[in-house]
């Protein structure tokens, strides 16, 4: 049996966009094929999902009632394949405290714009390496906007945005191993 690749998602507080991703992944993907974890780069510890984008996660099939906060960790870091933050600002933050972790530090909009880009054949961790191979900087459009104390409409935007940009992902990371919706 192999090794699960280890995906990390990365926000402010990891109450609302990373612990959707976080989540929603869980709810989409065998835990075999892919370890999935969450972490805030300056935000709460041990904090439930965000009331809101818990309701999308629950709408969407997921189930967020075991999830809670963490902050970001060197451990984290170092044991994460795939590091995948939701706006060019996380990617900074991690990057000037990990420069280490430049080769496997994404935006999530920037890994999937690299993914779409590459032939269908690349998966799992053949994909990560070809989206390394030829990475370009991430978009300045390409942020996932926070949600957080901004109303239901945002709630529902933001997770209509990570989920479209796990739609590209997810199949790629995860092959045979990702659940019918």
């Amino acid at each position: 049996m192999t090794t699960p690749l280890r995906v990390l998602y990365v926000c402010t507080a990891n109450i609302c966009r990373s612990a959707y991703a976080d989540v929603r992944s869980r709810s989409l993907v065998s835990a075999d094929a892919v370890a999935f974890a969450s972490a805030g780069v300056w935000g709460f510890d041990r904090a439930p999902l965000e009331e809101l984008m818990a309701a999308r996660a629950v709408e969407r099939g997921a189930d967020p009632s075991g999830f809670r906060s963490q902050r970001l960790s060197p451990d984290l870091v170092a044991g994460s394949d795939l590091i995948l933050t939701m706006a060019r600002d996380h990617r900074t933050f991690i990057l000037d405290d990990w420069p280490g972790a430049v080769t496997k530090t994404f935006t999530l909009s920037q890994f999937a714009d690299g993914l779409a880009a590459l032939p269908d054949a690349a998966a799992g961790v053949h994909a990560i390496e070809a989206v390394r191979a030829r990475r370009n900087p991430p978009r300045r459009d390409g942020d996932v906007a926070d949600p957080y104390r901004q109303g239901v409409a945002a709630a529902a935007a933001c997770a209509a945005e990570i989920d479209r940009l796990l739609g590209v992902i997810l199949p790629r990371l995860a092959g045979p191993h990702l659940r019918p919706e």
